[in-house]
């Protein structure tokens, strides 16, 4: 009795998954996601009242996390960060460095965009009803660091961190988060046909 043996590709667990390759790819996503985030970043709306812009990185970090994977998306994220404190201007507004009242969302990017990832390779973004989870949860983690760092950089009360560093950027949020969530799992239905 012989007993058969499948020789078969692993299934993809995120998009990035099927782009041929392997160090070279993954160096190439890298790069390539962290000057992704650095580009939305320069799309930057200041607000009245709050140190903190309103930019389009919370879509790249989200589109990031939920298309690499966990490990990919922390180290894209990790490269942005560190890049940009050691001086790439391509934090907003073509900043750079850690000693800004914003700086907090950054360090919440790495958290949120490693949890998305990690979230999608259990297919959290093969579905919109599953992706918008996935968001949310990346949003909070943005939301609960960078606001923390808010409150202690600007030396702000827990009212004033809220609506410095929340309210204004809610509807946005929601609207990117929305935005993730529809277009990865639109990807996935286009490859399947």
């Amino acid at each position: 009795m012989t007993q058969s043996v499948a020789l078969t590709r692993p299934r993809p667990l995120v998009l990035a998954d099927l782009i041929p390759g392997s160090l070279a790819r993954d160096a190439a996503l890298v790069a390539g996601g962290a000057g992704l985030i650095g580009v939305l970043a320069q799309i930057a709306v200041h607000i009245p009242g709050t140190p903190v812009p309103i930019t389009g990185q919370t879509l790249g970090v989200l589109l990031v996390g939920t298309a690499f994977g966990m490990r990919r998306a922390a180290a894209t994220i990790a490269l942005y960060a560190v890049a940009g404190v050691l001086g790439v201007p391509w934090f907003a507004d073509h900043s750079s460095g850690y000693a800004t009242a914003s700086f907090g969302y950054v360090v919440g990017f790495l958290a949120a965009a490693t949890l998305c990832g990690w979230l999608a390779e259990r297919g959290a973004d093969r579905s919109v009803w599953r992706a918008i989870p996935a968001m949310l949860a990346g949003e909070v983690l943005i939301y609960g660091i960078g606001m923390a760092w808010l409150a202690v950089a600007a030396d702000l009360t827990l009212s004033q961190t809220i609506s410095q560093g929340l309210t204004p950027f809610l509807l946005g949020d929601a609207i990117k988060a929305a935005l993730a969530a529809g277009l990865l799992p639109a990807v996935w239905a286009m490859l399947r046909k």
